[in-house]
């Protein structure tokens, strides 16, 4: 399936998580859904836990502060955020950017599903645990991070969340060198190409 015809069937996900009136309560306080953007014909999908302030006004995901930094680890990476698509499990803004709940996550997960099954990465960059306890169920981000996880059918890197990167050095530290992993594990994709 071509580019184009991919992101069409994005814009269609978008359409019916709208129609559907998924998460009610969340639309209802959200400025926009925050289905997420980039190469609809990626390797690499990152997907984080929801839309904070910057998100929900632009609609855009990772525009804020730990969008920033995600920007900048995925350039040591190697990588640019066009050559990536990058989502969150859920779409719109939780109140107060608290948690999303699990009644939340489940909500918004067939259609985290459909987006991954229309782009077909070869790898699915979990950004936290509220996105990682889905594909890494019975495991902390604390035990995998920095760690490729052979699935089907996608491989699975957890990584630590960017935003709790801006707020412990030690974090960030670990954050930048499981983006370094992160490297290595792209050039064994692009050999396998």
């Amino acid at each position: 399936m071509n580019k184009l015809n991919k992101q069409k069937l994005l814009d269609q996900i978008a359409t019916d998580m709208v129609r559907d009136n998924v998460c009610p309560e969340l639309a209802k306080t959200a400025t926009n859904l925050v289905p997420g953007e980039g190469n609809s014909d990626a390797d690499i999908v990152l997907i984080g836990e929801a839309p904070g302030k910057n998100e929900d006004l632009t609609g855009k995901p990772f525009v804020g502060a730990a969008g920033r930094l995600l920007t900048e680890l995925l350039a040591e990476a190697g990588l640019r955020r066009e050559d990536v698509f990058i989502t969150s499990i859920v779409k719109y803004r939780p109140p107060n950017n608290r948690d999303p709940l699990p009644a939340e996550k489940q909500a918004s997960w067939p259609y985290l599903l459909r987006q991954l099954n229309v782009i077909q990465p070869k790898l699915v960059v979990t950004l936290g645990r509220h996105s990682m306890g889905y594909f890494v169920p019975n495991a902390t981000v604390s035990q995998v991070h920095g760690t490729l996880i052979k699935s089907k059918p996608w491989d699975i890197f957890p990584v630590y969340h960017p935003a709790a990167a801006l707020y412990s050095g030690a974090t960030r530290l670990l954050v930048h060198d499981d983006f370094m992993k992160l490297k290595k594990v792209i050039t064994q994709l692009e050999r396998k190409k």
